[in-house]
């Protein structure tokens, strides 16, 4: 196979003491391209670093905050990566399991806690944002050994079979019925619909939402 290079890829030759033709742009570019590449690829190779050891640990640390606040009575104090979620602060932070994480995605309602008295979707509330506030889960809801009202109402009116939503759905009961939004079977299953039952025990937890509320 011929190994001849094109005519126009040929540098025309030069007289007896003239200087070679100025490189073209297209030569330039390839030129700086490999030694640059060169230069670079001999500082990783050699374990070169840009960055001093303090300042690339730093660069690779994701930001964090200290956050401060009560969560079943107790004051708790932690530092968390600015991303972390409620949900992961009670779960993989305060060992508090009790809230379930379903969808992540704020659908499910099987993370509701309440938060100064108000229901949250803990997964998508972050937890670098709630300091000074004040947390319920249901772990919070006893009384020692005591169960809560709503907690016993559940059990009485055997509302839930897996049992996965029902920490959510008993927490969001409890904010509901502080709200005052039992007055009908109808404005319960209202203000209930953002927590989910994979099992559809909705007539007896709207049961037991009654019971808790006086109405039954």
């Amino acid at each position: 196979m011929s190994t001849e290079l094109p005519e126009s890829a040929v540098p025309p030759p030069t007289r007896g003491g003239e200087s070679s033709p100025a490189p073209t742009r297209r030569t330039f570019i390839a030129t700086s391209t490999a030694v640059g590449g060169a230069v670079v690829a001999g500082g990783v190779i050699g374990g070169t670093s840009f960055l001093d050891p303090e300042e690339a640990t730093a660069a690779e640390r994701p930001p964090s905050s200290r956050v401060s606040l009560t969560v079943n009575g107790t004051r708790r104090t932690v530092t968390v990566d600015n991303r972390t979620s409620l949900l992961d602060l009670l779960r993989e932070h305060l060992g508090l399991i009790g809230s379930k994480k379903g969808c992540n995605a704020g659908a499910c309602g099987a993370c509701t806690v309440l938060v100064d008295g108000h229901r949250v979707n803990s997964c998508l509330t972050l937890a670098v944002r709630l300091e000074g506030t004040e947390v319920t889960t249901i772990e919070g809801l006893t009384d020692g050994s005591e169960l809560h009202p709503l907690q016993q109402a559940f059990i009485d009116q055997d509302a839930f079979q897996c049992g996965y939503c029902t920490p959510g759905q008993i927490v969001s009961g409890v904010g509901c019925i502080q709200e005052g939004h039992t007055g009908s079977p109808e404005e319960i299953r209202e203000w209930m619909s953002g927590n989910i039952c994979r099992c559809g025990c909705y007539v007896k937890i709207v049961r037991a939402v009654e019971q808790t509320a006086g109405r039954k």
